[in-house]
């Protein structure tokens, strides 16, 4: 495939990205998916780290991350109580980037392991106990993916470049 800029190599790596994370969301049971998670490290023993980036429509940043750390961060810092995760941390970009590389936040979630975080954890119960109101909680998870332009989470891990 030729492409006459960056630009679009860029984009078709990305879309080729999002494919795939379709196809493996679709099918979690798969063979891909298996293939996938083991790929990952799943049943090692090491931490697993996944970053989740959001982009929110214009104007709506401030609104989008008061919804988070109201109705989102405490049901993960439960999980981290629970010892399902080591760590949670976000980030923000310093300056800005165009708007098709522009994303507002980049929450990584450190995992004790790749097999938790791939486990389907229910958290219902959490946030059943997190949130008596449960209408008043739905309405506003409702608003903070309303308000989100695009979404996506990226599994990472580190890279020994001392390594031979």
């Amino acid at each position: 495939m030729i492409f006459e800029n960056r630009n679009n190599f860029v984009r078709a790596g990305a879309i080729a990205t999002v494919v795939a994370i379709i196809l493996l969301a679709g099918a979690p049971h798969s063979g891909v998916a298996r293939s996938a998670a083991m790929q990952a490290g799943e049943g090692s023993p090491q931490p697993f780290a996944i970053e989740y980036y959001y982009k929110a429509k214009w104007g709506h940043a401030e609104e989008f991350l008061a919804l988070f750390k109201k109705n989102h961060y405490p049901v993960l810092k439960k999980e981290m109580e629970l010892g399902r995760m080591l760590k949670v941390f976000m980030t923000v970009p310093r300056y800005h980037t165009t708007e098709d590389g522009r994303w507002d936040y980049r929450v990584t979630i450190v995992f004790k392991n790749a097999s938790i975080a791939n486990d389907n954890f229910d958290s219902s119960a959490v946030i059943k106990q997190l949130f008596p109101d449960q209408e008043t909680y739905k309405k506003e998870e409702q608003r903070r993916f309303e308000i989100l332009e695009a979404h996506w989470d990226l599994p990472v891990k580190d890279l020994d470049l001392d390594a031979h």
